[in-house]
């Protein structure tokens, strides 16, 4: 493929430091993916709430979407959080959704009790986007809170059996199988210890069995059905469980939320970017008082501190995964990025919209979109208050009154 060497393309890509020659193609990639295959289909499906395809989903496949973290070995890219991002960039530019459920394919090597066989076909069609995951973590009274989980898993002889409610289960009917958080201990309040991973397999296309569900009527985020579940006495095999010890299943799912929320960050952004992109043509469009609005200095002047903000939380976002890629643990500066690049989309699809006034308002332009899934940016993946609080508490220490507490 021949690269733009450009003008504009070196000005969207100023520091050459994070992107080399192989990322920038990368992108190109993506995006050229993005406007060709995932637009179209989110300007049709998501006004009338329809779900991804599946035929985008092979596409994405082949693109190798799915793996980009998984390693070559079990038949990914074997690339970093940075490409990740990269990629879950430009999808969300297209449709936020389809940036999303690309997170829904991980490796399955650290289920214990399944054999080294099963672990690599599972994880090498994980890869290929054809053993995706929902993850169950919140409950009915558990949101941000994951210490506080009460749904239980009891083992009975060789089966584990859950009882307990969940709640905001994304993708719970279309997953191959569902990651369930439990608590294997007595116990109730703040208490990680005890919370275990679980894997629970079903049919695509239904929920497990002893399972029971219905649909949270959401303002957004199609492209896939978000659920409330009930498990009622639903059996798993004794080794259907993540991690090798007791207090792994709560650490692994905190740690796994700061590549999560790197992801929401670029979601947001590409988010944001789409709004913007959308608001400029329409600008240079639309005629009042015989001038493009673009003529007008609250339009220019809104334009370009919409594109400062979403190129600061574009290099941030860089900064955190390239930090992600080398060091590790990044809880902090991971916060940091989700929450401003979250509050950023919110502001700049909201400003987009106001360019297009009335017509932003209607379902005949993505721009609502756009708004609609921004402000969500800003509650899942732990809340815009909720990073606040791991940023504080990195820079002060905890509060005396959790201080006691623990």
């Amino acid at each position: 493929m021949v690269m733009d060497r450009s003008e504009d393309a070196i000005l969207e890509n100023p520091n050459p430091g994070y992107m080399t020659e192989e990322r920038l193609m990368i992108q190109e990639v993506a995006r050229e993916f993005s406007m060709k295959e995932v637009l179209p289909v989110a300007n049709e499906l998501d006004p009338v709430q329809g779900d991804i395809p599946m035929d985008l989903r092979r596409k994405m496949g082949e693109m190798g979407y799915f793996g980009i973290r998984i390693s070559e070995e079990h038949g990914g890219l074997g690339l970093g959080v940075f490409e990740y991002c990269l990629i879950a960039e430009e999808l969300a530019r297209g449709w936020m959704s389809v940036a999303s459920i690309i997170a829904r394919a991980s490796s399955v090597m650290g289920v214990q009790g399944w054999s080294l066989e099963k672990r690599l076909e599972l994880t090498k069609k994980a890869a290929k986007g054809e053993y995706l995951a929902a993850v169950s973590l919140s409950e009915p009274d558990v949101g941000s809170d994951l210490q506080a989980v009460s749904c239980k898993a009891v083992l009975d002889g060789d089966e584990w059996v859950i009882t307990g409610n969940k709640y905001w289960c994304t993708f719970a009917d279309g997953a191959d199988y569902i990651a369930v958080l439990c608590r294997v201990e007595p116990g109730e309040g703040h208490n990680y210890k005890g919370l275990r991973s679980f894997i629970i397999e079903k049919p695509r296309g239904e929920l497990p069995k002893d399972c029971h569900g219905s649909t949270i009527p959401k303002i957004g985020y199609f492209g896939w059905k978000t659920w409330e579940l009930a498990l009622d006495g639903c059996r798993i095999p004794k080794g259907n469980i993540q991690g090798g010890n007791d207090s792994e299943g709560f650490k692994t799912t905190v740690s796994g939320l700061e590549v999560a929320r790197a992801h929401t960050a670029a979601r947001a952004i590409g988010l944001a970017r789409g709004a913007l992109e959308d608001a400029i043509v329409y600008s240079n469009e639309r005629v009042q008082f015989g001038s493009p609005i673009s003529d007008f200095q609250e339009t220019r002047f809104k334009i370009a501190r919409m594109a400062s903000e979403i190129e600061a939380a574009r290099q941030l976002m860089y900064h955190v995964c390239t930090e992600l890629d080398t060091r590790g643990r990044m809880d902090k500066e991971s916060s940091m990025v989700k929450w401003f690049a979250t509050e950023m989309a919110e502001r700049v699809t909201s400003d987009c919209l106001q360019i297009l006034g009335g017509a932003g308002y209607t379902k005949l332009h993505p721009m609502e979109r756009y708004w609609r899934d921004a402000r969500l940016t800003k509650i899942f993946e732990g809340t815009s208050e909720i990073q606040l609080r791991i940023i504080s508490d990195r820079m002060l220490g905890r509060p005396t009154y959790r201080q006691k507490r623990s």
